[in-house]
């Protein structure tokens, strides 16, 4: 990742939660477990409001001071998948896979951010996102190995 300028930063993390937005869309529509399907799309309208969120940055809004940080415990267990690309038709386990994936990429991706900036208000926003995908990887994980037990792993 090379960018420019903080801009840059923000755009390219915009394009990455318009790609969650669209990816937890498709797999809500294709979802026959009614509570899966309305998870996914809850993801879908979070990663809407990450987005709006980015968006009012740019604009000169810095409206996180009032967010809570919380412990988020990490199960690993998206640690020991392989990632798998999205295909129409993928099974309940092979969608909840790629999600787990892809939820630990952006994690990774905002902590690397926050890292990286110096201008206070941009470190917490990317604290912040690390946060809320790291509840929606809890979410995922928990639900992959619900599931898995249930099907005697």
């Amino acid at each position: 990742m090379d960018f420019e300028s903080f801009e840059d930063i923000i755009r390219f993390a915009i394009e990455k939660e318009e790609e969650a937005v669209a990816f937890y869309r498709e797999a809500s529509c294709q979802e026959s477990y009614s509570g899966a399907k309305d998870l996914f799309e809850e993801f879908a309208q979070e990663e809407v409001k990450h987005r709006t969120l980015l968006e009012g940055f740019l604009k000169g809004e810095k409206a996180v001071s009032d967010y809570r940080f919380e412990w988020i415990p990490d199960m690993k267990r998206s640690d020991y998948i392989v990632g798998v690309k999205y295909e129409k038709g993928m099974s309940y386990p092979e969608i909840l896979r790629l999600a787990m994936k892809r939820e630990e990429g952006s994690l990774a991706l905002y902590n690397l951010l926050a890292r990286k900036m110096e201008d206070e208000d941009l470190v917490r926003i990317f604290q912040m996102l690390s946060q809320e995908e790291a509840k929606h990887k809890l979410a995922l994980e928990t639900l992959y190995d619900d599931f898995m037990a249930a099907q005697g792993d």
